[in-house]
């Protein structure tokens, strides 16, 4: 059983070629472009598209300050991500549903690696970014998937409006 674990994690981790999510290991986007793919929720932005910048601070009482963003149509916005926390945090964006397979991943894989443009893994006391561009109208969520740290309630709401 153990190496079929193992070899899951293993296959998981060559899957995503990416920044380590939870370990000991330091976090951080390579310097490689970022991969832009149409998410439910919208795309990778450029920093030059930026239209607004939303700071989103995170604490060690498992919540988001605001945890409710409002976002029109066809906006990008730069998230600036404040861990004022003395333990690592992040911000994923995504739909429910995938927040939630997500976070069941990190509960069963808790070193797993994943580093995707719509999420920032931030140490503490330091600061992250996001740059998404909403191409979408909808209600979408954001969370801080670290095991433990979802399911203490640390979520949020976007509310994409069609302008």
């Amino acid at each position: 059983m153990k190496q079929i674990v193992i070899a899951v994690v293993l296959s998981l981790t060559a899957l995503s070629g990416s920044a380590w999510a939870h370990g000991n290991e330091k976090h951080g986007k390579p310097a490689t472009q970022v991969k832009k793919e149409q998410k439910p929720w919208g795309i990778a932005g450029d920093a030059k598209a930026v239209t607004r910048t939303v700071t989103l601070k995170m604490t060690d009482n498992m919540r988001f300050t605001p945890d409710r963003v409002e976002v029109k149509l066809g906006e990008t916005i730069r998230f600036v991500v404040q861990n004022d926390g003395k333990m690592l945090h992040e911000l994923v964006i995504g739909t429910k549903k995938e927040l939630d397979e997500h976070a069941a991943l990190m509960l069963k894989f808790p070193n797993m690696e994943h580093d995707e443009p719509y999420m920032a893994h931030v140490d503490p006391g330091k600061k992250g970014e996001i740059v998404w561009t909403f191409n979408r109208a909808g209600e979408f969520d954001f969370a801080c998937l670290i095991a433990g740290h979802y399911q203490a309630g640390m979520v949020g709401k976007i509310l994409v409006s069609a302008k």
